[in-house]
């Protein structure tokens, strides 16, 4: 838990709601609120009327309310190994839109293989449960792990030292990374109506849940908000990205990040599976009334808090807590200098989106992403526990319902630093780490989504 400064907070019981607090630059809060308006007609084939036909997919067939898992190469190889990786899909006995979720498509991200498991278990998937096939509109297609190889290895990258998620919509005769996502985005893309993609933070950090979209795409935004988290991050995909390139394709997409790296968190995984299974109600795939939260962050940029000294780096604070202020969210102490620390404070009131985890630092370092909060906060203040820190939606379980009008909007003015929600993380701790030792060139700062 921080530590404060003098700083005293009241209750907010008696506070007055803030329905819309639009403090985005004009041209953005213009391109956001067009996307709002815009509602797509469903698709013909969507009509409950006709009637429900086998669906086919890399030549195999799942009848209607049939669960069937079919291999999918992610190389097309004569000699050697081709990769190949599980899709799991569950064929609806009605007509509805295909829902692609993806996990692991950087291989030591473990909060979506977890997720889609979770998804894909007996309690959910059999007689009667939130996903029996039998009462699915639609198809929903489940990929647990994209990147097999980096999966099996622990590894971000693929064998060739490149992230896949740069490598989109990729080429048939490219390097191995990019016939991968070629074969990817030909097979598991193109059809898709909604593609819902599961992320964790890279190394050396964690997420709070998140999702990440591009508000001014209409589909997008209806997708992001439907998932039912408090913290929606306004940011236009990385080129090359899976996201960017669904998007260029007019499809429905977002970002889930919650976790971190090489590690398992249970809520970051909890919230996944009760997100996942919101927007699948919202879009009429399964039956039921989806969750959503009291509040929604709608940001469009942040603020960095850096080391200021190197050394190691002791968090107070962890992903999702609140700050004020001049609190003290960190310490950082040198061995050599036994007995001397110094102390990070928070320069503005704000959410930790995501705090560091590796202990290393040097001056410049940043240590944390904070969103700033300047109106609301008593909205917010109450929603955390006694550590201040959010309670997430989802995260303790089935949410609280309540209706779409109920939900308050706050919007957070800003942009994101070097064009990107995590283009400051830097990389340098982890030059040693064996991603290089496989030949990969690294940047020295990297982007998450």
């Amino acid at each position: 838990m921080s530590q404060k400064k003098g700083k005293s907070r009241k209750s907010g019981d008696n506070q007055k709601k803030i329905r819309v607090s639009h403090e985005m630059s004009a041209e953005r809060k213009k391109a956001v609120k067009e996307a709002m308006k815009s509602k797509k007609e469903p698709k013909p084939e969507w009509d409950r009327i006709n009637e429900p036909s086998d669906y086919i997919f890399n030549r195999k067939r799942v009848k209607p309310g049939e669960i069937r898992t079919i291999k999918l190469n992610l190389l097309k190889v004569s000699l050697g190994d081709s990769w190949p990786t599980s899709v799991c899909i569950l064929h609806g006995k009605r007509p509805g839109p295909v829902i692609t979720i993806t996990g692991a498509i950087h291989g030591d991200e473990l909060t979506g293989p977890s997720a889609c498991s979770h998804l894909l278990s007996e309690t959910l998937t059999c007689e009667g449960g939130p996903l029996d096939p039998n009462k699915i509109a639609g198809t929903i297609r489940i990929i647990p792990v994209i990147n097999t190889p980096g999966f099996k290895s622990n590894s971000r990258y693929f064998p060739d030292g490149r992230d896949l998620n740069r490598e989109f919509p990729g080429r048939r005769t490219g390097n191995t990374t990019q016939r991968v996502a070629y074969r990817i985005y030909h097979s598991l893309i193109k059809d898709s109506d909604y593609v819902i993609d599961l992320h964790s933070a890279a190394k050396g950090r964690s997420n709070m849940p998140q999702i990440r979209a591009d508000l001014t795409h209409s589909s997008s935004q209806r997708l992001a908000k439907s998932f039912g988290l408090e913290v929606i991050l306004d940011s236009k995909p990385p080129k090359g990205s899976l996201r960017r390139t669904i998007n260029n394709l007019d499809i429905g997409a977002i970002t889930y990040e919650g976790g971190g790296a090489s590690t398992l968190d249970h809520d970051a995984v909890q919230v996944a599976v009760n997100g996942v299974l919101n927007s699948l109600k919202t879009l009429h795939v399964i039956p039921g009334s989806p969750n959503r939260p009291r509040f929604r962050l709608l940001a469009s940029g942040s603020t960095w808090l850096r080391a200021h000294g190197g050394g190691l780096l002791d968090m107070l604070v962890g992903p999702g807590s609140f700050v004020e202020e001049g609190d003290v969210v960190a310490t950082i102490s040198d061995p050599q200098s036994p007995g001397e620390s110094i102390n990070l404070e928070s320069p503005i009131t704000g959410l930790f989106i995501c705090a560091a985890t590796h202990p290393f630092v040097t001056a410049g370092t940043p240590v944390g992403h904070i969103l700033p909060i300047t109106k609301s906060k008593e909205l917010i203040m109450n929603q955390c526990d006694e550590n201040s820190r959010l309670i997430v939606n989802g995260s303790l379980g089935t949410p609280v319902w309540r209706e779409e009008s109920d939900v308050d909007e706050i919007s957070i003015e800003g942009e994101w630093s070097g064009g990107n929600v995590d283009s400051e993380w830097q990389k340098s701790w982890a030059t040693s780490n064996t991603d290089n030792s496989q030949g990969n060139s690294i940047a020295a700062e990297e982007e998450e989504d």
